[in-house]
């Protein structure tokens, strides 16, 4: 529960100022104290107001926390049995949900000891649609701390296992995900995307995983990095289990802006079609770097050639552009995520959609009372992202 907003004190004031570098009096801090009684007057009467609330449609209990015996890759971060419609393309399968993304009454951590022991009251409108679609939510998997890590390693409630090797890395974030789909405890689940946390671990893990192109399928009432790289994204046991998914949850939503201009495939219909006709870019810059895996490249000119030989029309190309993409990207998240998911709990400010206030007030709690909690990863990208903003003034993210 918010605190409802009171009039800062005369010293608060100054603290303010001075973090700005503006000298004031006290005198001048307490004129402006009252020149602030109006606004918080509105304050107070908004939080009067009933927030908006993502709809929660079907019963459930809230699970339980599997023990290891249950558990024995760690991939799990709670159980449940939430039946949706009894029918529907979905209809019967279980699908495990990525522990940053809200189901209403189970509890969720994003894989940081900063958010533990808080209790979404929101289905995510993916959840929803799962549901909608005759899914049963089988429970939350674990992922990595803040899904900030490529590999198993930073979750909080332990490192996540490869089901094919326990010794080696699931990759990640959405290793939990991974690790599940590749266990046959689920055939299907839902992975987040913000630079390779589904396509890393599908690929490590052996499943079909899939980074839908961007807007296509909703964030509402899951923790975003960046609001610019985000993506949702189905991870399964096969290409007909991904289009089943994608089938469900993809589509505009109202609450989430960058979904205005989703267009929607019959992705089923595909499946069918076979590969004659489709016209595939072989990237001249993918190859070839100082780090390549030469094993890697084989295979995949082999998929290339596979494609080539069933009728597909594949070509070299060249996107010169690509060999900038890392830093690029670095530009965008190192700042992004600090400013968004961290510094502003999550949510950020001048978000046209949905906000998870819940979500985010426990994220703002745990964070500022717990800063020491978070991995080493999550550290690292607000000391840098905080950095390029003091000193250089958002410009590179820009």
């Amino acid at each position: 529960m918010a605190i409802p907003p009171r009039l800062p004190t005369v010293v608060q004031v100054l603290e303010i100022a001075r973090s700005f570098g503006m000298t004031l009096t006290e005198e001048d801090a307490a004129s402006f104290r009252g020149l602030m009684a109006g606004s918080i007057a509105s304050y107070a009467r908004l939080d009067e107001l009933v927030e908006p609330k993502l709809p929660v449609k079907y019963p459930r209990d809230p699970g339980y926390r599997p023990p290891a015996e249950e558990n024995p890759y760690n991939a799990w971060y709670w159980k449940t049995h939430i039946v949706g419609a009894k029918s529907g393309i979905l209809a019967g399968e279980r699908v495990a949900v990525k522990d940053n993304i809200c189901v209403a009454g189970v509890p969720m951590m994003n894989g940081s000891r900063v958010l533990e022991g808080y209790v979404p009251e929101v289905d995510a409108t993916v959840v929803t649609r799962i549901l909608d679609a005759g899914g049963v939510i089988a429970g939350k998997a674990a992922c990595e701390d803040l899904c900030f890590s490529a590999g198993s390693h930073t979750c909080a409630t332990g490192p996540i296992r490869k089901p094919h090797n326990p010794k080696h890395s699931t990759g990640g974030s959405s290793g939990g995900s991974a690790a599940l789909v590749a266990a046959g405890e689920v055939t299907m689940a839902l992975g987040g995307d913000q630079g390779g946390s589904i396509r890393t671990p599908s690929a490590w893990c052996g499943v079909f995983g899939l980074k839908p192109t961007w807007g296509l399928v909703p964030m509402t009432g899951g923790m975003p990095i960046s609001y610019s790289v985000d993506h949702c994204g189905p991870m399964c046991s096969s290409a007909e289990n991904v289009a089943r998914l994608l089938t469900a949850i993809a589509g505009p939503d109202p609450h989430d802006p960058r979904t205005i201009n989703a267009k929607v495939g019959n992705y089923m219909e595909a499946l069918g079609r076979g590969v004659k006709g489709l016209r595939v870019g072989l990237l001249k810059e993918g190859f070839h770097h100082p780090v390549s895996d030469q094993a890697t490249s084989a295979k995949v000119r082999a998929a290339a050639n596979d494609l080539k030989a069933s009728g597909a029309a594949v070509e070299e190309v060249s996107v010169p552009m690509h060999l900038e993409a890392p830093h690029i990207w670095t530009g965008i998240i190192l700042e992004g995520a600090a400013e968004m998911m961290i510094k502003d709990y999550g949510m950020g400010n001048n978000w046209p959609g949905y906000y998870t206030l819940s979500l985010q007030e426990a994220f703002a709690r745990g964070w500022r009372s717990r800063p020491d909690d978070v991995s080493e990863t999550v550290k690292l990208v607000l000391l840098l992202g905080e950095y390029m903003h003091r000193h250089y003034h958002n410009r590179y993210h820009a």
